[in-house]
């Protein structure tokens, strides 16, 4: 198999670690897994109270929960990730069991004993079987974009392609099964439809999760985990980075506010009341929605160059910007169109439903430079933290990320429902065919654009304390490469 290529950057006298372009692509794959379980476990409220008879607002309490131990798994599965080395590699083992464990635990919640009389108890159980799987899956994704390459020009290739794909699988996801398997299955929720979305979002993450294990077998090798120093992870290792590591706190904060805000307004209740409700007819709203990211994959390329060329930090900085001008626009679009107080739908209305689709455009666009720099910049702090602690520690930052981001952002599906409960839906779910009432409608306004405006605010606040530029980041790597050097020429003298 061909060698690992590097390259040498003048600039700094730096021999960078790069990838090849069909690798950054199978590893971006990803997607598949991610986003079909993520689309998913969307439904998740859907299949409580459809298979296993929950309230809505025990639902949002549920969830929370689970989201909960969900993050208290991610700093532990750490110990695992360190201590993993097998003949096959450390990631290539840990992604399929993760997947393996997720699967039987997605299989078991919504389609094996969904419907069969059972309550609380078993819809619980088996969703912490699907959160330890799907930990196991994700923290070691997290981890493969430092391990492909620390050039900082190519950095931003690797989170362009995880962007393109992670917008691109649940817009078809959307498709297929709101204008496909919904009507074929009654045209609304219910236990046939959870089954056969269930299959399918499997086959998808299994599909994508071979993928990546192609795409990063030349790098899952002992050597390319290894520090400057090679100790055993101890659990002061993340005490110490969540308090020491400033670019990890700052990106924390920005990460989490606008998990919550994200998780929040993609519940399939949401988009049922906008494009179901408001708009009036969620086929076609879907379908439109989904056909407005599609050039929005040109910003994801443009906004790679931009964070290739300022840097990861003040991509974020500027790209959220954006995102809070537009999200401030399509409120203002609905505002305009609000069609509660008539008959008609914004889907009868030809020219509105263009401007909605060209704002929708605008909007994903914006996103889409947020989350591409994001990607980027995780890998950041793992080489800022080889640098400033000597450890490669990727499943430490990774994790200790998560168990922070994740306890803040589970209270997402608790608002939610809990923001539903608020405009009468206490004991069912929204559908399509509801009436678009004034609290529909600003409740949908609040949970789809103005949470995601607090948490971008959120993340303004948050960059303001950190000093990780694209000059500082030239600066960690030839610091990186110096101590490695010393390093193995001391282990050559002894």
């Amino acid at each position: 198999m061909e060698k690992v290529q590097t390259a040498s950057a003048p600039e700094n006298g730096v021999a960078y670690r790069k990838a090849k372009l069909w690798q950054i692509i199978l590893v971006a794959f990803n997607a598949f897994n991610g986003m079909a379980v993520y689309f998913l476990i969307g439904l998740a409220s859907y299949s409580a109270s459809i298979g296993y008879g929950i309230a809505t607002v025990v639902v949002g309490g549920l969830l929370t929960f689970t989201r909960i131990f969900d993050a208290i798994t991610d700093p532990l599965l750490a110990f695992v990730y360190d201590r993993v080395n097998t003949r096959w590699g450390k990631v290539r083992p840990l992604m399929l069991l993760g997947w393996l464990i997720q699967t039987i635990g997605l299989l078991c919640m919504f389609n094996f004993f969904s419907s069969k009389g059972h309550g609380i108890p078993v819809f619980l159980l088996f969703y912490l079987i699907y959160i330890i799987g799907y930990t196991i899956v994700n923290m070691t994704a997290q981890t493969l974009p430092a391990l492909m390459t620390n050039d900082p020009k190519q950095r931003p290739t690797v989170g362009v392609w995880q962007t393109v794909l992670n917008y691109l699988t649940p817009m078809v996801l959307n498709i297929v099964v709101y204008t496909k398997l919904m009507p074929a299955f009654g045209g609304s929720f219910n236990q046939a439809f959870l089954n056969i979305t269930t299959w399918l979002c499997v086959a998808i993450s299994f599909i994508g999760v071979v993928l990546v294990c192609i795409g990063i077998s030349e790098y899952d090798k002992p050597e390319n985990f290894k520090g400057i120093k090679n100790e055993r992870l101890k659990v002061r290792d993340m005490v110490d980075v969540l308090k020491r590591n400033k670019p990890l706190q700052s990106y924390i904060l920005s990460a989490a506010s606008d998990k919550i805000a994200q998780q929040a307004s993609s519940a399939s209740i949401v988009g049922t009341m906008l494009n179901g409700i408001l708009i009036g007819d969620m086929g076609l709203a879907t379908t439109l929605s989904m056909i407005g990211m599609l050039p929005s994959i040109l910003f994801a390329a443009y906004g790679a160059r931009y964070a290739g060329k300022h840097g990861h930090k003040e991509s974020i900085v500027t790209w959220t910007r954006n995102c809070i001008i537009a999200n401030l626009v399509m409120i203002l679009f609905f505002v305009v169109t609000n069609t509660t107080a008539g008959t008609q739908s914004i889907s009868k209305m030809g020219v509105t439903m263009i401007v909605f689709v060209a704002l929708t455009f605008v909007v994903n666009g914006f996103a889409m430079c947020v989350t591409t720099a994001n990607t980027g910049f995780m890998a950041d702090i793992i080489d800022y933290e080889l640098d400033r602690s000597g450890k490669y520690i990727p499943a430490v930052i990774s994790g200790t990320y998560s168990l922070v981001d994740k306890i803040v952002s589970s209270f997402s599906a608790a608002i939610a429902t809990g923001c539903v409960a608020l405009i009468g839906y206490t004991s069912t779910m929204p559908q399509p065919t509801d009436a678009a009432t004034p609290g529909v409608f600003w409740m949908t306004m609040f949970l789809r654009y103005g949470l995601a405006i607090l948490g971008w605010i959120c993340t303004l606040i948050a960059m303001r304390y950190c000093n990780l530029t694209k000059g500082e980041m030239v600066n960690v790597q030839k610091r990186i490469a110096d101590k490695k050097a010393a390093a193995q020429g001391q282990s050559s003298e002894n």
